[in-house]
Formats: C-alpha cells, sequence, structure tokens
C-alpha cells in the first residue's frame, strides 16, 4: 500500500485491502523465468515449460487471442483459471485466420496481424512489436543495483512462507511514454508516476486514486493496451518506484494478460471490447435531465409538487430519481415503500408517466441487521459470511448507519430472493434503479461459492449489477442500472456515475479526471453529480457544474442537497439554459451514444482518442472532446478564465462564431451563462429544431443542421429508426447537402457564412 505520511487523516473502512507480504532481508522467495522449451505448438499458440531462478518448473502459454491480440499466462497448472473468471466472464474473440507460429533457432515468433511477440527462449525474453517490426513493449529483464539486489519485479512469482504471494511482469518504459485508464481514478490522466491499486473503495470525495471502479487495463501513447484478467486487488506501479518499468503484481492463481494492439486508442478499445464486451446502449430517455430528490424525507406528494413545478416552469427533464427516502428512515434497503409517506406509489408511478417522467429509485446490497428482513435472509444464507460460518454484519457506512449484512451472489437462491424484492417495484412502474455502494465486501468473508473476500470483493459489484440489470431487463425491456461501482466488463450494464464527490471547483476538476480515464477504460455511458454532492454549492458553481453536466455522457441533479433549479433562484435561467443547450444537441448526443455503443470508444473523449500522436493531448485533462466534434472545456476556477488547449485544424467558438487555429492553447474568459465551447471547424453539427421538454421514447422530430465552416464533410444521425448519412460538398458558390436516411431534415444553418445551401434529400 502507498506510504501514509504521519498526521495526515486517512478514512479506514470495513473493506480496505489486505496488503502484500513485505520481503524480507536478502530477497528470499523471488523466482524469476530465467529459460523455456516449447512442450507444445498450434497454429495460434504455444506452451512452453519455464525454469525460474529459485529452480521451480512453471508453465508459460503465449498464444494469439484475436487480430491484434496476444495472449500471455504464467503459472504452476497449464489448466489454472483466475479466481474471479466466472464474474469477470473473458471471451475469446474468435479464431484469427493470419495467426502465424514460427520456431526459429531458440526463438519463437508469433504473428497476431497488427502485434507480434517475439519469444527468447535462453535467456528468457518476451518483446511485442507491430507488424513492421518496431517495438511496442518488452519486458523489462530486472535490473540489479550496486549491492547486486534487484530493482524491479521480473516476469516470474513470489512466495512468502512458503506460499505463493503473487505473480509480476515488468515491461521497460521510454521516458516519454504516457499511460492511462485503470478505471475511474481521480488523479491527473497520465498515470506515469502513479501506483493505482486495483480494489473498489468507497471514494470518499472523488478526489484521490482510491476510486469505486476499477479496471485492470492500460492505455499507453505508444499504440497499445495491457489487460490483465484478475479480480485481486493488482498493483500496477507505473514508473513510481523505477521511472523505466511499468510493474504489474497479481495476487492471484497465476498471471494472465493480454498486449492489444493500435495503434490508435479507439482501435485498442474495439480490440478490449471483443475481449470483455460492447458497452450497452441506454434507453433513450436516459440521455435527458435526471433531478434527483437529494437527501430529504420525500412523500408521495413533494414528488408530484416536484413534477408539476418541473413542468410549469419549462426545465427539461425525463427522470425523476427518489433517493434514500422512497423507504422508511432506518429501513435501508428493507426495499419497501414508506407506506405513510407514498400511500398510493402505482398511482403516482401512472401519473408521473402521464407527464413524461420515467422514475429511479434508490438501493443497495446491504440489509440492517435491525431490518426485519434481516433474520429470515440469513437464515436462509443468503449473505456473506465470516469462516466460522456466522453471518458477516460488517460497518458498511462507516458508523453513520447500523452494521449490515451483505448480500452474497454467488448464491443463486440468494439472487432470486433480492430480485424478488425488485420485481414488484418494476411492475409497479419503477423504470431504473440506482445501484449504490458494493464496495464494502471484506477481505475476510466467505461466499457461498467459496470464494474468499479478497477474491470477491471487486467483481461483487459486477455480479450485484448483473442481478439487478437482469430483472430490469425482464420486466422494463432493458439493462441499465445507474451504478456507483463496478470493475472489468462492467460496461455491460451501461450508466455509471462518479460517487459522491465533494462540492467544490477542485472536485469538478478531479470527478472530470476520473469520467477522463474511466473513458480509456472502455466506459462510454457516464455521469457525476451535477452541482457536487457534499453540501450546497454556490450559485456560481452550481451553474459551472451543471454546464459541465448537460455537455456529458449522461446528466443528474443530486446532491446532500437540493439541486432544483428553483432552489437556486439568483441563477436558475443560467442553469437551465444548459438543460436546454444538451436537449437541443440531443441528436448529436444520441448519435456520438450509439457510436459508442458499438465501437467501445467513450463519448467524453479526452483528446488523445483523436489526437494521439499530439503529446500534448495526453495531459490535457480537463478538457475532453464530446464525440467527434464538440470540444467542451467547463470551468473549473471561480474567476471565469482559463487555459484551453485546441488540438490541430481549426476550431469554431460555439458563442462568437471566430475560427481559431489549433495546435496551441488559447486563453478565454466566459460570463456565467457560457461555458467554453468550440465546434471542429467544417462540422456538420445536428440539432433539434424545436427541442420538447422531455426526450421521451420514440424518434426525434425535425432536425436542424448547423455547419461551422464551409468545407467537405460527412456526418451521421443516429435515430431509433436507423441511420441518416449527410454529406456537404461545396459547390462553386453554394454549399450542396445530401441526407440519405430517415431523419427529417428541417433546414440548414451555416455559422458566419453567407453561402447558399442547396440540400438533396435521398430515401
Amino acid at each position: 500500500m502507498p506510504y501514509r505520511p504521519p498526521l495526515i487523516a486517512h478514512e479506514y473502512f470495513v473493506a480496505d485491502p489486505p496488503e502484500l507480504p513485505v520481503r524480507s532481508h536478502g530477497e528470499t522467495g523471488l523466482s524469476a523465468l530465467t529459460s523455456a522449451e516449447p512442450v507444445a505448438a498450434e497454429a495460434a499458440g504455444v506452451t512452453l515449460k519455464a525454469v525460474t531462478s529459485a529452480g521451480e518448473t512453471l508453465v508459460v502459454q503465449v498464444g494469439v487471442a484475436g487480430e491484434g491480440v496476444i495472449r500471455v499466462r504464467l503459472g504452476q497448472d497449464v489448466d489454472a483459471r483466475t479466481r474471479s473468471a466466472a464474474a469477470i466472464s473473458m471471451v475469446t474473440p474468435g479464431v484469427f485466420a493470419g495467426a502465424r507460429v514460427e520456431a526459429g533457432d531458440g526463438t519463437i515468433l508469433l504473428d497476431a496481424g497488427p502485434l507480434r511477440a517475439e519469444i527468447t527462449l535462453a535467456p528468457w525474453h518476451l518483446r511485442f512489436t507491430d507488424a513492421a517490426g518496431a517495438t511496442l513493449l518488452e519486458q523489462d529483464p530486472g535490473h540489479t543495483d550496486i549491492s547486486g539486489r534487484l530493482r524491479t519485479l521480473p516476469f516470474g512469482r513470489s512466495s512468502r512462507d512458503g506460499a505463493v504471494a503473487g505473480y509480476h511482469e515488468s515491461f521497460a518504459a521510454p521516458a516519454d511514454e504516457a499511460f492511462t485508464g485503470f478505471g475511474e481514478s481521480f488523479t491527473p490522466l497520465d498515470k506515469r508516476g502513479q501506483r493505482p491499486v486495483m480494489w473498489n473503495f468507497d471514494a470518499f470525495g472523488a478526489e484521490s486514486q482510491r476510486a469505486y471502479k476499477n479496471v485492470p487495463f492500460y492505455l499507453s501513447s505508444r499504440g497499445y493496451g495491457v489487460l490483465v484478467d484478475s479480480g485481486t486487488p493488482v498493483e500496477f506501479d507505473v514508473c513510481q518506484s523505477t521511472h523505466s518499468t511499468v510493474q504489474i503484481v497479481v495476487p492471484d492463481d497465476l498471471i494472465d494478460y493480454y498486449v492489444i494492439a493500435g495503434p490508435t486508442p479507439p482501435e485498442v478499445l474495439d480490440r478490449f471490447d471483443l475481449l470483455t464486451c460492447r458497452p450497452t446502449l441506454p434507453p433513450k430517455w436516459a440521455f435527458g435531465t435526471w433531478i434527483s430528490s437529494g437527501f430529504f424525507v420525500d412523500t408521495q406528494e413533494r414528488v408530484m409538487a416536484r413534477a408539476r413545478r418541473i413542468r410549469e416552469r419549462g426545465i427539461p427533464c425525463d427522470v425523476l430519481h427518489l433517493d434514500t427516502y422512497w423507504q422508511t428512515d432506518g429501513h435501508w434497503s428493507d426495499l419497501r415503500w414508506d407506506a405513510a409517506n407514498f400511500p398510493d406509489p402505482e398511482g403516482m408511478l401512472a401519473e408521473l408517466d402521464g407527464m413524461g417522467f420515467k422514475v429511479c429509485l434508490w438501493m443497495n446490497p446491504y440489509i440492517s441487521h435491525l431490518s426485519p428482513a434481516f433474520p429470515q435472509a440469513a437464515q436462509d444464507g443468503y449473505f456473506l459470511k465470516k469462516a466460522d460460518g456466522e453471518v458477516y454484519v460488517a460497518d458498511c457506512w462507516h458508523g453513520s448507519y447500523p452494521p449490515c449484512g451483505i448480500v452474497d451472489f454467488t448464491n443463486p437462491a440468494a439472487v432470486e430472493w433480492f430480485q424478488g424484492l425488485l420485481r414488484p417495484l418494476l411492475e409497479q412502474g419503477v423504470r431504473v434503479f440506482k445501484t449504490d455502494f458494493a464496495e464494502a465486501v471484506p477481505h475476510d468473508a466467505v461466499a457461498a461459492n467459496g470464494m474468499t473476500g479478497a477474491d470477491l470483493h471487486n467483481v461483487y459489484a459486477l455480479l450485484f449489477n448483473d442481478a439487478v440489470s437482469e430483472v430490469t431487463r425482464e420486466v422494463a425491456g432493458h439493462g441499465m442500472v445507474w451504478a456507483r461501482s463496478s470493475f472489468l466488463g462492467g460496461q455491460r450494464h451501461s450508466a455509471q456515475w462518479s460517487g459522491d464527490t465533494y462540492t467544490s471547483y477542485p472536485a469538478m476538476g478531479s470527478t472530470l479526471r476520473g469520467g477522463l480515464a474511466h473513458g480509456l477504460s472502455g466506459i462510454p455511458f457516464w455521469s457525476h453529480d451535477a452541482g457536487g454532492f457534499t453540501g450546497r454549492p454556490s450559485d456560481d458553481l452550481y451553474v459551472r457544474w451543471t454546464q459541465f453536466g448537460a455537455l456529458s455522457p449522461l446528466l443528474r441533479l443530486h446532491g446532500t442537497t437540493s439541486r432544483e433549479p428553483w432552489e437556486f433562484p439568483e441563477v436558475e435561467a443560467e442553469a437551465v439554459e444548459a438543460l436546454r443547450l444538451r436537449y437541443r444537441l440531443m441528436p448529436y448526443l444520441y448519435t456520438a451514444a450509439v457510436a459508442a455503443a458499438r465501437t467501445g470508444a467513450p463519448m467524453m473523449r479526452a483528446l488523445c482518442v483523436d489526437h494521439p500522436d499530439d503529446p500534448v493531448a495526453w495531459q490535457a485533462d480537463l478538457e475532453y472532446l464530446l464525440g467527434r466534434d464538440l470540444l467542451v472545456a467547463p470551468m473549473t476556477s471561480p474567476d471565469g478564465v482559463r487555459k484551453v488547449y485546441l488540438p490541430a485544424g481549426g476550431w469554431v467558438d460555439h458563442w462568437t462564431g471566430e475560427v481559431l487555429a489549433g495546435g496551441r492553447y488559447v486563453t478565454v474568459s466566459r460570463p456565467l451563462d457560457r461555458i467554453p465551447l468550440f465546434v471542429r471547424h467544417g462540422a456538420i453539427i445536428p440539432v433539434l429544431a424545436e427541442p420538447g421538454e422531455a426526450v421521451g421514447d420514440g424518434p426525434f422530430g425535425e432536425i436542424t443542421l448547423i455547419g461551422y465552416g464551409v468545407g467537405e464533410s460527412r456526418t451521421t444521425v443516429s435515430d431509433l429508426d436507423g441511420d441518416t448519412t449527410i454529406t456537404a460538398v461545396p459547390d462553386g458558390d453554394r454549399l450542396r447537402v445530401t441526407v440519405s436516411g430517415s431523419a427529417r431534415i428541417a433546414g440548414v444553418e451555416l455559422v458566419g457564412a453567407g453561402v447558399p445551401v442547396v440540400v438533396t434529400t435521398v430515401r
């Protein structure tokens, strides 16, 4: 674990990770592969018997796992599986017809098309190249210092007291290489010099390396990715201990990793999805505004008054979220309506549906030991247990709520029971659940399927969300959840938000960084609590954060105090105008969402996604591209002034129409009612001609195309009834726009250009 300075507050938690053993003086127990010999070869891979520096015999498997993907396994047993294999559900993308294995004089070459692995048998060495032979990454040989001690952990394993403590791998890192990913880490985007530990925390403010959602995967600026298949607390020392080496420690029964070719981030993420899964597209209405009840005792009367007020004030909104107090105080999560405050939930849900609102309910997988539901569930074996067989009653709320039992989702009977609590709510008309918490599995707990808490801890979030998603799909027709915690493969659950952020400008910046890293970890549908979570934001921060939310993949107004726009009367108009901008942009946003679901590339794109050859793009982490054509730079300081890096090309200021040259920083100043927003020169942005009060479930109405500069361009509008292709070609003194598809185009507007437009429609 990272060093903790004395006298600095540290939040201890029932589910802190077990610490790896500290190696004793003399480095006993460390072994490194020294040589290997082939024992079996196939068309797409090779199995080798390896000898270590400690005289052990281990098994190495190197194989082509798909076009541009090579898998490496090291363990004691050729049939060994990771302890989390069932929950993570890695898949083989299919046989790559071009796979090739060639044996030479003491060498083996594996060809996966755009990626190759070169193995030297004695002494052992492994190098990965592109198709032309240029090195992408290679194993660090394990340099020694002047005293003869190893400075890095080699490809091998370590033991303590006669038991294997973990396997490890090290890769050499050139001085200019940047690294990103690892899930929703709230630290700077380039993780070089950091040491992320893959352990889901209750992240307490979302301003540190403690993350709710870890993904053991990273992207490199050199055009490749590395994915470690393990649910254990894998540690990535990203050039922290040694500036020139990335070290990976896996406390599992083997190390099993994939090297994934690019060369661009979208190509890496596309192949990443083939190993895990494609992101699940949320229902269309989910891209509208979500407005929360906040942390107040709620009632049916208050909910209806809130809904009527939203419609009366013309605030665009699709989802009303009811947080903890839809249940009786002290009975979270019994998953039962507070009968006194909600006497007719079915009638309320039907009335809200008629007003165009979907309803989301808060819940979590913990049952208070004081709950009437606890004794029977405990008797039936539905909770995690201690080693002695007793129910593990844990302080899952950090002292603010009675200790709880943790539902054991490895037990099929417990899953069925839990889904049986949710199904009646969905049948009443609830459309989606906010799946909160799920980071509290203690490392010494025991699950019904025999997993230890350390092995279950991370993948527990997947099992929890799987159970909720499955019953939601069964009744509501979609599998979306609004999840706080997740892990590798969590893009199958559609929507995730950044957790309990502080209410401050710096916290908004760290939240943005977390979203960019998570997008580069395979999660395109992400959100955050607009306004910040803890406490009441100042008026200006409320507006600035709402603007950031309005130009995020998904948008929810939520916090410990109210985030309803009318509670900020001095700036209500500015906040609502940001929501209206989002609804006007809905054809563009939904098109970007459809593309993300198809390809795995994030909606909220760090600049390196589209400009991987620009070193600044790997460092500029307080701005992003929303889709391919909108550059968003949230105002992360109260003075309304900031520097924005514009990548190569021309950029049009959305507010003024000014065309700016890219490849440089510009200083921008914006009044409170405007977020820094730029559009790629030549882009055509589809917007709603007349945005409504809700996105709803149906196709878009009439769409206006806005061109930012005259030039040849092509764009797509995706909708429930298919894609419409739009091309623009200069034709003498006019711009000829061709529309092919079902979208209803009302007209074309050009920003800052008095050029006639001719529209041709092809059906």
